[in-house]
């Protein structure tokens, strides 16, 4: 670990994590140059990053974040970082997996929004869509109620105002 170009492999995977607050460990092995072109392309319009590091490199650094995932570190590996929509990036990795017959990438594990969890859960959360599709729905039912609460407050007014008129 002593040379130098590890030391400078771990000093930018470091600084990669820093202020992330969700990543992903996938195994990539078995996709063709293209397809890894692709699925980085697709990580990137949902605002995340995939890192192809040694897994020494990959526990170390997570080791200096105080994050041990030594136990599911071994074959091929790959970090995923997923700052801005952990939900998106599960999807655009899932959608991937279920394009080809290998099911690659495979999820490995990973850490949402501070909390360590497994390929069941990643899974899911892959399942829900982005987080831009989740907040449009909400509003979407937000309006939907808001619009018949307005509704029924109008009814009542004209009610009282009838009321009031013919008193």
């Amino acid at each position: 670990m002593a040379n130098e170009r590890n030391q400078k492999s771990l000093s930018d995977l470091q600084q990669s994590l820093t202020g992330v607050e969700s990543f992903y460990l996938v195994d990539y092995q078995g996709l063709s140059a293209g397809q890894l072109s692709k699925l980085r392309q697709d990580i990137r319009e949902k605002g995340g990053q995939m890192i192809v590091a040694k897994n020494t490199l990959i526990h170390l650094a997570l080791q200096s974040t105080e994050q041990d995932f030594s136990d599911i570190l071994a074959g091929p590996s790959a970090l995923v970082l997923a700052s801005e929509d952990p939900a998106g990036v599960a999807k655009a990795l899932s959608d991937v997996a279920k394009g080809n017959d290998a099911g690659i990438p495979a999820f490995k594990g990973g850490f949402v929004e501070g909390n360590r969890v497994d390929t069941a859960v990643i899974t899911k959360l892959a399942s829900l869509g982005s987080k831009q599709s989740l907040q449009a729905e909400m509003v979407g039912v937000l309006s939907t109620h808001l619009a018949t609460f307005i509704g029924t407050l109008e009814a009542y007014k004209d009610k009282l105002d009838a009321e009031g008129a013919a008193s």
